[in-house]
């Protein structure tokens, strides 16, 4: 339950940024907008998809605990993938220990019985694409609204 809707990403983007130099409405705001964006974009996947859960078709399959809806994608890996790139854009030393936790939620997803390794696995790429694109966002160049553009053309010779 670490991972529901990302929550544990959001509490570490605060926990963290108040420990560090970071400016934490920054921090959060990244981190919120990729791990909620994730999550909306794996349920609607989820309903377009409608891939039964494991235990509608694998008989030894006895979940550890309820999970309704759809399989495909895993949200708890979307968000946790999500999170985990957010926070390493902020601090790329501690990365492999985002990864880290990453893994752990999503692989509990399988152990719990409630996914298939392709729906953690889809959901981990999902969750990586969409904070990616958040970061690429935000850093696009800013333009100012009364700035030129300047062309990538030499000037007029004479």
């Amino acid at each position: 339950m670490i991972g529901y809707a990302g929550a544990v990403w959001v509490v570490l983007a605060v926990a963290i940024s108040l420990g560090t130099r970071r400016s934490p409405l920054f921090v959060v705001l990244l981190t919120a907008s990729s791990v909620w964006t994730a999550d909306l974009l794996a349920l609607a996947v989820k309903t377009g998809v409608e891939r039964p859960r494991p235990s509608a078709h694998v008989p030894q399959a006895d979940p550890l605990m309820g999970a309704g809806g759809w399989s495909l994608p895993s949200g708890h890996a979307a968000t946790a993938f999500a999170g985990a790139v957010a926070l390493a854009y902020f601090w790329r030393r501690a990365a492999p220990l985002f990864f880290l936790l990453a893994t752990a939620i999503a692989f509990s997803r399988v152990y719990v019985g409630v996914h298939y390794p392709g729906d953690v696995l889809a959901g981990a790429a999902l969750g990586t694409v969409v904070a990616l694109a958040w970061v690429a966002a935000l850093r696009l160049p800013r333009r100012s609204a009364g700035a030129p553009r300047r062309s990538g053309a030499s000037p007029p010779a004479g």
